[in-house]
C-alpha cells in the first residue's frame, strides 16, 4: 500500500509540474495550430477583382487539408469603412465569404481588427495614436465592433472569435487597460458567450503581461501575445526594421553575432546589435523563459494562451529559420500554447499564390510536425 501511495504521489507531482493545463474550451471554440491569412483584407492596396482573387475558397480548403485547424483574418478599418464611417460593402462580403468557407471546411476563425485610423502599431517619429487620447475615437472603435457583431453573430461561437485590436502601443499600460475594459463590456452586452482575444500592450509583447488587467470572471477570453524574438533572426534583411541593416553572418542557437562580426560592423549597426541583444545567447530555454509571465497568468486564470503572430522573414538563412521555428513549435506543444504563424503566403509565408505551390515546403513540414488539435 505504501508503494502504491508513493506512485500516486509521484504521478500527481508530474502532472502539477506540467507547463500549462489545458484551458476550459468554454463555448467550444478550440484551437491549436493555424495561419494568418494576411495582406488580403489588411495591409494591402488591392481592391476589386485583384483583392477578391487573392484569397478564394480553395485556399480555405487547402489550409484545412494541410492540417491547420484555424485561421486568423486581419482586417483594416480603411477596407471596411470610408472616412465618413460608411460601410464599404465589397470587403464585408469577402469577410462573410471567408467565414462561410471556414464553416464549410471545419476551420475556426479569429477576426482581427488589425489597424485603425486612430491606431497603428507602426508610428512615424512624433506621431501618436489618437485612440488613447480621444474618447470619441474609443467610442468609434466600440461602434465598429457593434457593426461587426451585428453581421457576424450568426456564426456559431464555437467557430468564430473576435480580436478587437491588434498590437496595442500605449505609452501608459493603463491606457490600454481602459480600452480593454470598455470594448469588452460593450461586446459582452451584445454577445455574452463569444470568445474574445485580448493582447498585451506594446505590440503584444510577452514582457507586458504583468501590466494587463484581464476582465474578471470571464472564461470566454483568450490571452494573446506575438513573438518575433530575436528580431535579428526573424527580420534578417527586412527593409522596414532596424535590424535589417545588419548583413553579416548569423548564428542560432547561441550568440547571434560573433565579436568579430560585431567589431567589423559600422558604428550605427553596432548600436542596433546592442539594442537588440544580439551578442548574448539565444536558445529554446531563453525563449520559453520570455513567455513565463504569460504562461503563469493564463494558468492562474484558467484561460487559453495564444501566440497570434510568429514567423521568420523569407531572407533569413533557412537553417537558422528552421532551427528557430522547431524550438518555437516545441515550446508551444510543451506549454499548450495555440498559435497562428505569420503567414500563409507573402514574405513570411510557405505558400506561393502565383505558382499555386509551396514556396517553402520544409517550413510547412516543421509547422505541422507538432501536436494537432485533440479531437
Amino acid at each position: 500500500m505504501k508503494t502504491k501511495n508513493i506512485a500516486i504521489l509521484t504521478l500527481a507531482v508530474i502532472l502539477m509540474a506540467s507547463c500549462q493545463p489545458k484551458a476550459d474550451a468554454g463555448n467550444g471554440f478550440e484551437i491549436k495550430r493555424g495561419v494568418n491569412v494576411s495582406h488580403w483584407l489588411s495591409q494591402s492596396q488591392a481592391r476589386g477583382e485583384a483583392r477578391a482573387n487573392h484569397i478564394r475558397e480553395q485556399d480555405f480548403a487547402r489550409i484545412k487539408e494541410m492540417g491547420f485547424d484555424h485561421v486568423r483574418i486581419p482586417i483594416d478599418e480603411v477596407q471596411f469603412w470610408d472616412e465618413s464611417g460608411n460601410r464599404l460593402p465589397e470587403a464585408w462580403q469577402l469577410l462573410t465569404n471567408a467565414l462561410e468557407w471556414c464553416g464549410k471546411y471545419n476551420l475556426r476563425a479569429i477576426v482581427d481588427l488589425h489597424t485603425l485610423r486612430s491606431h497603428n502599431f507602426v508610428l512615424r517619429e512624433g506621431e501618436k495614436n489618437a485612440l488613447y487620447e480621444d474618447q470619441a475615437e474609443l467610442q468609434k472603435l466600440i461602434d465598429m465592433w457593434a457593426q461587426l457583431s451585428a453581421e457576424l453573430k450568426r456564426f456559431p461561437v464555437s467557430m468564430v472569435a473576435y480580436e478587437f485590436m491588434n498590437e496595442p502601443v500605449a505609452e501608459d499600460p493603463e491606457q490600454w487597460n481602459q480600452v480593454v475594459e470598455k470594448v469588452h463590456a460593450a461586446l459582452r452586452k451584445l454577445e455574452p458567450k463569444r470568445k474574445l482575444v485580448i493582447g498585451s500592450n506594446m505590440w503584444q509583447g510577452v514582457g507586458t503581461f504583468k501590466d494587463l488587467r484581464v476582465p474578471a470572471g470571464d472564461k470566454n477570453i483568450i490571452l494573446s501575445f506575438h513573438y518575433y524574438s530575436p528580431m535579428l533572426i526573424t527580420h534578417y534583411h527586412a527593409s522596414w526594421a532596424d535590424v535589417g541593416r545588419y548583413n553579416g553572418k548569423l548564428n542560432y542557437p547561441g550568440k547571434l553575432v560573433t565579436q568579430e562580426e560585431y567589431d567589423n560592423a559600422p558604428e550605427q549597426v553596432q548600436k542596433i546589435l546592442r539594442d537588440n541583444d544580439c551578442l548574448s545567447e539565444w536558445n529554446r530555454e531563453r525563449m520559453k523563459n520570455d513567455m513565463a509571465d504569460a504562461i503563469r497568468m493564463t494558468k492562474d486564470l484558467g484561460l487559453q494562451l495564444f501566440c497570434g503572430e510568429w514567423g521568420a522573414y523569407q531572407r533569413t538563412p533557412r537553417d537558422m529559420a528552421y532551427a528557430w521555428m522547431k524550438d518555437m513549435i516545441s515550446i508551444f506543444d510543451e506549454c499548450d500554447i495555440a498559435w497562428t504563424v505569420w503567414c500563409y503566403d507573402a514574405d513570411f509565408g510557405f505558400w506561393d499564390q502565383r505558382t499555386q505551390d509551396y514556396k517553402d515546403r520544409q517550413m510547412y513540414e516543421i509547422l505541422t510536425s507538432g501536436k494537432a488539435l485533440e479531437k
